[in-house]
């Protein structure tokens, strides 16, 4: 395959990110931001985010995986522990999450340390979750090699006749994990590539605001 992908070309004009609007929290500006894409329309998910672990393999692998929690302690998501990313955040805690916005031409990028939350959290939005979705996570062993589409779906029709009229209970190698920021990036998308980038580093309880070169 060749393709010459250099006519690609776009303005960014929509938004501006300014030192006098900038609140002293990280957290709210992305609040502010999430809420503004929401509202703005365009991004079917708007909580995709890309997370981005250390394999076993030492190299960086990205995925998306949809954000369901956010508050002062982080940013939580959903798995199975002994899938691929699970065994790698067991392995190094340290990961990325970012999130792009085009409707409002914007991105933003966050590192942090990830741990599990609490069975009881995990087992709350579990049952929150469609029924098709439970029986899912029980299905699937996650990144293992399966021989055909088949066999995944013989082992739920095998689960869905087991849990026929019952509740379906968490399993123990499902749950939540949770991303605690210690710095944030802010980019939104300025004419002549001239693009704003600004950074929240934590420093002790306080978080340290900077401007970056586009």
């Amino acid at each position: 395959m060749n393709r010459d992908l250099t006519g690609y070309r776009k303005s960014y004009d929509k938004k501006a990110l300014e030192e006098s609007e900038l609140p002293e929290s990280p957290f709210q500006l992305f609040s502010n931001w999430f809420k503004e894409v929401e509202e703005a329309g365009g991004v079917e998910e708007a909580n995709a985010m890309t997370l981005t672990t250390f394999g076993l393999d030492g190299f960086p692998k990205a995925r998306i995986v949809l954000l369901k929690h956010l508050d002062n302690d982080g940013f939580v998501f959903y798995t199975n522990y002994q899938s691929e990313k699970g065994k790698a955040i067991a392995n190094n805690n340290k990961v990325c999450i970012s999130f792009f916005w085009p409707n409002l031409e914007r991105q933003v990028i966050i590192k942090g340390e990830v741990n599990k939350i609490p069975e009881e959290g995990s087992n709350k939005y579990f049952q929150s979750r469609p029924r098709g979705s439970q029986l899912g996570a029980w299905a699937s062993d996650q990144s293992s090699i399966v021989e055909s589409r088949e066999v995944l779906e013989e082992k739920l029709t095998s689960l869905e006749k087991k849990y026929q009229d019952k509740e379906i209970p968490k399993p123990d190698f499902w749950g939540g994990f949770c991303v605690k920021p210690i710095e944030f990036e802010f980019w939104q998308g300025r004419p002549n590539r001239l693009h704003d980038r600004i950074r929240y580093i934590s420093e002790k309880k306080t978080w340290k605001r900077e401007r970056l070169a586009p």
